[in-house]
């Protein structure tokens, strides 16, 4: 099939949560670009202003962490563009602690906004597109974390890994339907997620010291976002269901390689290591 001069001969209109920074605004100035309209959404307006004004954005806010309202302000805005061609559920934050020391109510917060509620946005767009009797795109932005965890990010590794499930779940619940299922999964990036993840008040052990002080240089030291916004462009220029890593060469390729063909206990040292531990 050859390759369209611009996404928006295949996807018109675009809804993308967590628009505002990082991967999120790096998807949303990517489908712009490609002449794509796109709704995207922060939990405050303050945080879209300075995209408020862009030639085919509309501005949401929308806060994943009332999963109901979420639900309603995604409807309508799909009322608004008269149905949405693609979706990207991109939006999420981290939280580094130690499991047993933090309270667990900081993890069952970040498991109901970041899989269930993400979930639930992708249950409105599946079940929107066959009302309507067409076809989309659905992007959870799952991580590399699923496969290889973050240490004391333990909530965050399971979302992930659990978005990672629903999407293979998809594929095959959708396979034949046109409806095409991606599970990108980014490594480090350049963004502001490092300095916007959560710590928990309590002591740290040295592990954790050593784990936060190379996740926090990987952070700063990776691709920038636009390098994960061309991944998705070219999947999406595919228009069919699969995986998408993304990321640096070793994250994104070795790694991989070596947990498919090695033994796990190789992988947990390897794992080890990258963070010192």
């Amino acid at each position: 099939m050859p390759t369209p001069a611009r996404l928006s001969t295949i996807y018109r209109t675009a809804f993308v949560t967590g628009a505002s920074t990082g991967l999120g605004r790096a998807f949303t100035e990517m489908l712009l670009a490609e002449g794509v309209r796109v709704w995207g959404t922060a939990r405050s307006a303050s945080r879209l202003a300075s995209m408020a004004y862009t030639p085919g954005f509309s501005a949401l806010v929308l806060d994943l962490t009332d999963g109901a309202e979420a639900e309603r302000t995604m409807r309508a805005a799909a009322e608004s563009a008269g149905g949405f061609d693609l979706v990207i559920n991109n939006a999420g934050f981290g939280v580094f602690g130690d499991f047993a020391a933090t309270d667990f109510s900081v993890w069952a917060a970040q498991l109901q906004v970041m899989l269930v509620n993400t979930a639930r946005l992708a249950h409105v767009a599946l079940a929107d597109w066959r009302a309507r009797g067409r076809t989309g795109a659905l992007v959870n932005i799952s991580s590399l974390a699923a496969e290889f965890p973050l240490p004391f990010q333990s909530a965050y590794n399971m979302t992930k890994a659990g978005l990672t499930a629903l999407n293979e779940s998809l594929m095959i619940e959708t396979a034949g339907s046109g409806i095409v299922i991606l599970d990108v999964r980014p490594g480090d990036y350049r963004t502001e997620f490092e300095g916007a993840v959560q710590r928990p008040p309590g002591p740290e052990t040295p592990a954790m010291k050593r784990a936060w002080a190379a996740f926090a240089r990987l952070m700063r030291s990776g691709p920038a976002p636009a390098h994960a916004a061309q991944a998705l462009r070219r999947a999406l220029w595919r228009r069919r269901s699969g995986t998408v890593r993304c990321g640096r060469f070793f994250q994104a390729v070795i790694a991989p390689f070596v947990a498919r063909f090695g033994s796990l206990g190789l992988k947990r040292r390897i794992q080890a290591r990258y963070f010192d531990l």
